[in-house]
């Protein structure tokens, strides 16, 4: 096994550390989370979508199948299931094995921005959905969608599923300006975190979508969350030939510890130890980094 980071931010890498069983493959893992015991949730874009994981990668249960059209982001907080369904264009709200809360957005049905490739810079902004990327719930109740793919827009509702706010506008540059965010967090200190992906920066807003700043040492930000002690991890796509990689951030964006990765970095987490998940494309699998601090 491969020593990587610094610092306190060292870990052991072991690779393919989730274990099917026999058998059975993986899809991709588009994101990765954990719940309150630390078991490990890999979204995968096939049947089933949710499989679940001891600590020691030992396969424990699955669930989903038939439910979703292209697995993209999931997020877990008090042990409810945060999910989206790309192209289909609906955030889905679970429980930890497998029953539907809520819903978001109607299966099928995109907002109009003109934009029929994923991952284009979109002709216009509009409202909710069109291929969103990943559902988020904020300390207040409400929840936060960035709609990426065939969007430039975040979204904010309230719990009960109210539109409450959107912003965002296509761009390259600017504040508030968007070419596919892809992941974000709401953060206890009341503030918004995108990975605005294709312009390699981390945007920070309040609540309210009011421009706080821009972290801009990054490369294609993937996917970003957030640690016991308040720092963020983030998974960063390759580019130009590059490797994937990882990189631990203090509040205020600055690096703390960078390390290179297998796989696109689509979807990664923290979990209560430290340990980071990384997903990984075809063939897919989790990766497991143990701190050693």
């Amino acid at each position: 096994m491969t020593t990587v980071g610094t610092g306190r931010y060292t870990y052991t890498e072991i690779h393919d550390w989730a274990k099917l069983p026999a058998g059975e493959s993986f899809a991709m893992v588009s994101a990765v989370a954990t719940d309150s015991q630390d078991r490990v949730y890999a979204f995968q874009r096939k049947d089933p979508p949710i499989v679940i994981f001891d600590r020691d990668g030992n396969h424990l249960s699955s669930w989903g199948n038939g439910a979703f059209l292209y697995a993209h982001g999931i997020f877990i907080e008090n042990d409810i299931v945060y999910l989206t369904d790309r192209d289909s264009s609906v955030c889905l709200i679970y429980t930890l094995d497998g029953k539907p809360i809520q819903m978001l957005g109607r299966h099928g049905v995109h907002s109009d921005t003109g934009c029929e490739n994923p991952g284009d810079l979109v002709p216009r902004a509009a409202g909710p959905f069109n291929y969103p990327s990943e559902i988020v719930p904020a300390p207040s109740g409400d929840l936060y969608v960035s709609d990426g793919y065939r969007n430039a827009r975040v979204h904010r509702f309230s719990g009960r599923g109210e539109l409450k706010a959107s912003w965002g506008e296509p761009g390259k540059t600017g504040p508030g300006r968007f070419h596919l965010p892809h992941s974000l967090l709401v953060t206890g200190d009341e503030r918004v975190i995108v990975c605005d992906r294709e312009n390699h920066r981390i945007q920070v807003f309040d609540l309210n979508g009011e421009f706080l700043a821009i972290w801009d040492d990054i490369q294609r930000p993937m996917d970003i969350s957030q640690d016991r002690d308040g720092m963020f991890h983030v998974s960063e796509g390759p580019v130009d030939g590059s490797s994937a990689r990882v990189s631990v951030l203090d509040h205020d964006g600055k690096v703390l510890s960078r390390f290179d990765c297998r796989g696109p970095g689509h979807g990664s987490w923290v979990d209560s130890h430290g340990d980071i998940y990384v997903g990984l494309g075809n063939p897919g699998g989790v990766d497991k980094f143990v701190r050693q601090v």
